[in-house]
């Protein structure tokens, strides 16, 4: 199969993840995008008490599509989410075709050789890069193919939103329509996250 994989906080999901995901399967032609929310990121700081609540949020803004999966992986090891150690359990539990492909911002991107074995990672995945900034550049990431890494950018359009203002709006009263989801913004509501 090829595999894609979509691993993040998610916290919360919205809609732009899901723009992103849907963009992704149907422009590479990907069987399937595997969700999986992170349980201890290990360049963020999280409460750990919200992983349970991340992982039913992305269980339940992906509900009604069936090219979505998610994974427990990272949320049922009860640690720090080492990518590196992810991607090594899919291949032993997937029949992948080709390299896995991995959903990435350019935010994160930047940073890929401070991650945990990124030396070693490289060689495991085929990196689809989307811009997160209007002032993108490809040039300055010409040093990552020098270096090895296999990746492309999405000619996806850079769409402005992140899970920091929606939580600020959210722990604030106020309302973004166009980025919220109806399902997971109920959700919040009725566990009384980011007050």
């Amino acid at each position: 199969m090829r595999l894609c994989v979509f691993q993040g906080t998610f916290n919360p999901i919205h809609k732009i993840h899901l723009e992103v995901a849907k963009f992704a399967k149907h422009f590479y032609k990907f069987d399937n995008i595997l969700f999986i929310p992170a349980y201890i990121p290990p360049h963020k700081t999280i409460d750990k008490n919200l992983a349970k609540h991340r992982f039913n949020m992305v269980k339940l803004a992906i509900s009604n599509y069936n090219y979505f999966d998610i994974s427990d992986i990272e949320y049922k090891n009860n640690e720090n989410s080492y990518t590196y150690n992810t991607i090594t359990e899919l291949y032993k539990k997937y029949d992948v075709t080709g390299k896995i492909n991995f959903l990435i911002g350019t935010d994160a991107f930047i940073k890929i050789e401070s991650w945990y074995k990124s030396e070693q990672l490289k060689d495991l995945v085929h990196f689809i890069v989307f811009k997160r900034t209007n002032n993108f550049n490809e040039s300055d990431f010409e040093y990552l193919k020098e270096n090895g890494y296999d990746f492309e950018f999405s000619p996806m359009n850079y769409i402005d939103v992140s899970s920091t203002e929606l939580r600020n709006n959210i722990s604030s009263g106020k309302s973004i329509k166009d980025m919220e989801l109806p399902q997971v913004r109920e959700y919040i509501k009725n566990n009384g996250l980011y007050k």
